[in-house]
């Protein structure tokens, strides 16, 4: 059978790290990459006789991400207990919310190769994290660090909408951009405040019923959820082309094998015997409460991609690189506004800036130079201190060490080479080594030209003022 009678269903259940600064049930703080178990007390730690007592700032950033997702938000849920074991769980429970959640029933919609598609969003609940387990490969064990136990989590989960890698990824980006504009998350996927369990099916087109689904687990990078995406879809219909059955259970991707592999059986909700925490009351909240929380939405990214459309002009592949990220667009905004030139801010953005971050493995949040740094770098190349070439080496500085383009500039000698007199010696230089070239100029080949000013601008190592050099050597071409 063709595998083009199959389809694949897909579900996603992500979990977001909120931005609080104190844990869900108590005061700890939440800082990623303490010392192990220094941000633990006796209520997180599960000590007999503690009780939780809930942050209300969770419930505030959980609603907001209900409200920017479309949600409907319940004026009552409540804490339920899931019970199962794991070492770095210290209660043997967790505290989530069950048939209750805060927020229901809402949508984000995507860009797809057909249109646009609805994604619709079945639930977003409160939640606390488990710890974390440090193997210890040469003593054969594993350590326990609670610091992560207890800091607040919301789980959006979706609707079995999506039906391919790539709309997944458009789905994940799209949701990781709404949290990060409202600021209720800064969805760090590489400190894993930011992660995907994937649920992954396949059927023939032809039937009516869903395919068994099998879930992986704990995915924090795009590149790993589209390929596992990928080889699970065709593991699964590999094996209803041998007659086999897809088994329901947890998978473990390994990204360095390409490859799924069986944690142990999916649980249903049954496994976990959920039942309302005894302690911890319900949560009720007024219309006024959620009114208030709407009203105070922040610009949301299809917000601010439709005014870079309309007000400024740009173009749609720009808008969508920029708004793609809260901290690229924020940098964007605020450099432009400092140094006028939307445009130049913008290009670089969208090329050296994305280059960088794609090769040193970064996220946007991680940029460590301010708007105010670009700024005045685009500022020295518009007043010529500096070349647009020599503007890349200094972005390159910015990246390893922050600090003003100027002074970067001074220290390296960088400064643009703008005396008249200083280029036309370079220029007759050039032009009498490279004779083929002018001959080619003369006899029509306009890219001779370029080749001239670039091998210019190879001997001053950039410094060359690029325009005068242009104007110069066409006088000297023409004469």
């Amino acid at each position: 059978m063709s595998r083009e009678e199959y389809e694949s269903v897909i579900g996603l259940e992500v979990h977001a790290e909120l931005s609080t600064k104190t844990k869900i049930f108590c005061s700890c703080p939440t800082k990623f990459g303490a010392s192990p178990n220094t941000q633990t007390c006796p209520i997180c730690m599960a000590m007999p006789g503690t009780l939780p007592v809930l942050n209300e700032k969770v419930v505030e950033y959980a609603v907001k991400a209900g409200l920017a997702t479309n949600c409907t938000i319940s004026k009552d849920s409540k804490n339920d207990r899931k019970n199962y074991y794991y070492p770095d769980l210290p209660k043997s429970y967790q505290i989530s919310q069950y048939d209750k959640p805060l927020c229901e029933n809402g949508y984000i919609e995507i860009d797809t190769k057909n249109g646009k598609k609805k994604i619709r969003i079945l639930r977003i609940h409160i939640e606390e994290d488990a710890g974390k387990l440090n193997h210890d490969d040469f003593g054969g064990g594993s350590l326990v660090d609670l610091n992560r136990a207890g800091v607040p989590l919301i789980e959006i989960v979706s609707e079995p909408d999506i039906s391919s890698s790539e709309e997944a990824e458009a789905y994940l980006r799209k949701l990781k951009a709404i949290l990060e504009y409202i600021e209720v998350s800064d969805c760090k996927m590489q400190e894993g405040s930011y992660r995907a369990d994937v649920n992954v099916s396949v059927k023939k087109k032809t039937d009516e019923k869903l395919g068994t689904r099998t879930e992986m687990k704990n995915m924090n990078s795009f590149r790993s959820i589209t390929r596992g995406i990928d080889y699970e879809i065709d593991r699964q219909i590999d094996l209803l082309e041998d007659g086999k059955q897809v088994e329901q259970q947890s998978l473990r991707w390994d990204d360095v094998s390409g490859k799924t592999f069986s944690m142990r059986d999916k649980e249903d909700a049954q496994d976990y015997r959920y039942f309302p925490d005894p302690d911890l009351v319900a949560i009720r909240l007024s219309n006024e409460y959620v009114e208030n929380i709407r009203k105070n939405l922040p610009e949301l990214p299809e917000k601010r991609r439709e005014r870079y459309l309309n007000e400024y002009k740009m173009t749609e592949k720009e808008t969508d690189i920029i708004v793609s990220s809260k901290y690229l667009s924020d940098l964007f905004e605020e450099a432009a506004d400092i140094c006028k030139n939307r445009k130049a801010v913008s290009n670089w953005i969208i090329s050296d800036i994305s280059r960088i971050l794609n090769e040193k493995e970064l996220e946007p949040a991680d940029i460590p130079f301010t708007a105010e740094q670009l700024a005045h770098l685009v500022m020295i190349i518009d007043k010529g201190t500096i070349s647009s070439s020599i503007g890349k080496k200094v972005l390159e500085e910015l990246f390893e060490n922050p600090r003003e383009p100027e002074d970067i500039v001074k220290e390296k000698g960088w400064v643009q080479i703008s005396d008249e007199g200083e280029i036309k010696k370079i220029v007759a230089e050039i032009l009498a080594n490279n004779q083929q070239s002018v001959s080619d100029y003369k006899a029509g080949k306009d890219k001779a030209l370029g080749f001239l000013v670039g091998q210019a601008m190879k001997a001053t190592k950039g410094k060359a003022n690029p325009q005068l050099l242009n104007k110069l050597f066409i006088e000297e071409l023409k004469k």
